[in-house]
C-alpha cells in the first residue's frame, strides 16, 4: 500500500505547523466521513483505498495562493485538484487517488464549465466517475479548511454548492441520493465530528 502519510509529511512538514494542522484536520475529517459512508451504505470499497484517497485529495493546496489557509503558492486555488493529481502521479501514488484529487472540486466541473467560466485548466470533464471519486467528493463538501472547520449541516453544504449554479446543485443532490443509507443512520445527518 502506498504510504500517504510520508507524502503528506513531504509537502506539509512540521516546519509549517499551521498549514500542516489545517491540512491534517481537513483530510482526516473527510477520510473519517468517507469511511463512515462506505460502511453505512455498504459500498464495499477497500477501506485503505478510501482512507488514502481521502487523505490525499487536497495534496495540491500548498501550491495555491490561499493565504487564509496558510498556502503561499502562486497558483489559483481552483487548480489545487489538478496540481494534486499531477503530484500524486509523479510520486507514484495509485492512479485512483490522482483521479480523486483531479475530480473532487465542487460537485465536479464539466468541460462546459471550463469553457463558459474560462477556468484556469485544460478543457476536460473533471466530474467524479467512480464510486471512490464520488464518495470523497461528497464527503469533502461537509468540511471547510477555514473558519471553525466543524462539519457543515446538509443544508449548509447544499447552499454552498448552490452558489455555483443549478447544474452543480443537481450533481450534489445525485451524490446525496447515492450516499444516503437506506436502513442505517445517515452519517451526514449525525453531527458527531
Amino acid at each position: 500500500m502506498f504510504d500517504y502519510q510520508a507524502l503528506i509529511d513531504k509537502f506539509y512538514p512540521e516546519s509549517q505547523p499551521e498549514l500542516r494542522r489545517i491540512y491534517m484536520k481537513h483530510a482526516t475529517q473527510v477520510a473519517d466521513l468517507a469511511e463512515d459512508l462506505n460502511r453505512a451504505c455498504r459500498l464495499g470499497l477497500d477501506p485503505e483505498q478510501v482512507r488514502g484517497a481521502a487523505m490525499t485529495h487536497d495534496i495540491g493546496i500548498f501550491a495555491s495562493d490561499a493565504k487564509g489557509i496558510h498556502c503561499y503558492g502562486s497558483e489559483p486555488y481552483l487548480r489545487h485538484g489538478i496540481i494534486g493529481a499531477e503530484l500524486l502521479r509523479k510520486e507514484g501514488a495509485p492512479e485512483e487517488w490522482a483521479r480523486v484529487a483531479e475530480r473532487h472540486t465542487g460537485s465536479g466541473i464539466t468541460a462546459e464549465d471550463v469553457i463558459m467560466l474560462d477556468l484556469p485548466f485544460p478543457v476536460a470533464d473533471y466530474c467524479p466517475v467512480t464510486m471512490l471519486e464520488k464518495l470523497v467528493c461528497y464527503a469533502d463538501k461537509f468540511y471547510s479548511k477555514s473558519g471553525s472547520m466543524q462539519r457543515k449541516s446538509f443544508d449548509r453544504a447544499r447552499m454552498s454548492i448552490a452558489r455555483h449554479g443549478s447544474d452543480a446543485l443537481a450533481r450534489f443532490d445525485r451524490l446525496h441520493e447515492l450516499f444516503t443509507p437506506a436502513d442505517e443512520p445517515d452519517p451526514v445527518q449525525s453531527n458527531n465530528s
